[in-house]
């Protein structure tokens, strides 16, 4: 008897960090994974060892993400797409120029619409599937020193949810919608931000490891839900703070303070041999 296909997914920003991370876990967890990068050397290096399935892809390029969506579509069933690729700018909002603005939107909040939109042209199709956007906590509060970091990831949970609502009304019960919000990850994103003071909000919370949050991302492509943060606890906290924004302003000098407490501590951490 011939053994099930595997159910593919695509995972984008896969090269390292993260995304590698969760193409590990997606592998492990019996998915066929289409790793895509804007790194094609890396995304390859990256993808060896899970089935050397990969491709060069910048999430920017519509026609490009419509290219992965058709080529994973051609491999089997087309079940979860992973948008994961994203950048950090830190800093006052009016320290970034225009072209700075413009690309931390189009590759956070543009490049996750056109994965979601790719993804949903084939899921629509077929009757289902599962677009899955790793937002960060970002989304839920705007976050001092990653204004517009948080501006683009706030877009991309606004679009989230709606296109799920719009795929109800549509009549599609069985194409899902799902965002990820985690706290802080020690990936190389943040890795040379520990003397950053427009960062110090990815350091107040819970630094989570990229296998934690990866381990997540599989539970949530088995079972979608609307908005997932992690640490529970503070995706609370954070919601209420969003709720009361007076006191969410009051509060940035504690916020600020906090966050650079948790640069000291993972300087410490880092430098330890058995971090090494």
């Amino acid at each position: 008897m011939t053994p099930p296909a595997r159910p593919v997914a695509v995972v984008t920003g896969a090269a390292g960090g993260l995304g590698r991370a969760i193409a590990t876990a997606l592998h492990a967890d019996g998915w066929s994974v289409l790793l895509t990068d804007l790194d094609p050397v890396a995304v390859r290096a990256a993808a060896a060892p899970l089935g050397g399935w990969s491709a060069a892809l910048d999430v920017r390029d519509e026609d490009a993400c419509r290219a992965i969506a058709a080529n994973a579509a051609s491999r089997g069933d087309l079940a979860l797409w992973v948008n994961n690729a994203g950048i950090l700018v830190t800093g006052a909002s009016w320290e970034h120029d225009a072209p700075t603005r413009r690309r931390v939107l189009d590759v956070n909040a543009h490049g996750a619409m056109n994965g979601t939109l790719a993804a949903l042209t084939v899921m629509r199709a077929q009757g289902h599937g599962h677009v899955l956007n790793v937002v960060s906590l970002a989304g839920l509060i705007a976050a001092p020193g990653e204004t517009v970091y948080a501006a683009s990831k706030h877009a991309l949970l606004a679009f989230s949810l709606g296109t799920l609502s719009d795929l109800r009304m549509a009549g599609y019960r069985r194409v899902h919608v799902s965002c990820l919000c985690p706290d802080g990850i020690w990936t190389p994103m943040l890795h040379d931000r520990l003397d950053d003071p427009g960062a110090v909000a990815s350091f107040t919370g819970s630094m989570l490891t990229a296998q934690r949050v990866a381990a997540r991302v599989v539970r949530l492509a088995r079972r979608p839900r609307p908005v997932v943060s992690l640490p529970r606890w503070r995706g609370a906290q954070v919601r209420l703070l969003d709720a009361l924004p007076r006191l969410a302003v009051t509060l940035t000098p504690l916020v600020r303070a906090a966050g650079r407490a948790g640069q000291r501590r993972q300087r410490r951490r880092s430098a330890s041999p058995d971090r090494r």
